[in-house]
């Protein structure tokens, strides 16, 4: 059966989690490299050289994008996908907004350029969820299982 428009974008979502959770442990690409440390905010390696990672930080993308490319088999679990990991992002944006960068919460870690990237990601993702999720009263024919 064809995927659905939301189906393609979900999979395109979840291939973007898993090239940026791969980036993450290419020395060069992510700059600092020899400072990456598995999680905490003392990690100094950045993605690009802007956006703070750690072996936990690129595992959790890895991880996203695996749970993406599954779900977005169906164009329930692409939905929820979608829906789901963009309230997910904007809970990760609220978080990196309130805690010290420098405490022990900060545990992923997080700076302020994924703290933008995380509200981007949260209204992108529930965006795509909620215009492309409408889709299934418009088709006669889409996989539901």
């Amino acid at each position: 059966m064809t995927a659905t428009t939301l189906q393609k974008a979900a999979t395109a979502v979840a291939v973007v989690f898993l090239l940026v959770g791969v980036l993450g442990f290419i020395p060069g690409i992510t700059t600092n490299y020899d400072t990456m440390s598995f999680a905490g905010h003392h990690s100094d390696a950045m993605l690009l050289g802007i956006f703070q990672v750690s072996v936990l930080h690129n595992i959790v993308h890895l991880l996203f994008g695996v749970v993406g490319l599954a779900l977005a088999r169906t164009f329930r679990g692409a939905r929820a996908y979608l829906i789901g990991g963009g309230v997910v992002y904007a809970v990760l944006w609220i978080y990196g907004l309130v805690i010290d960068e420098t405490s022990s919460a900060n545990f992923v870690p997080l700076n302020t350029a994924d703290d933008w990237l995380h509200l981007i990601l949260a209204i992108g993702m529930i965006g795509l969820g909620v215009a492309l999720g409408r889709e299934v009263g418009t088709r006669t024919t889409h996989r539901t299982t």
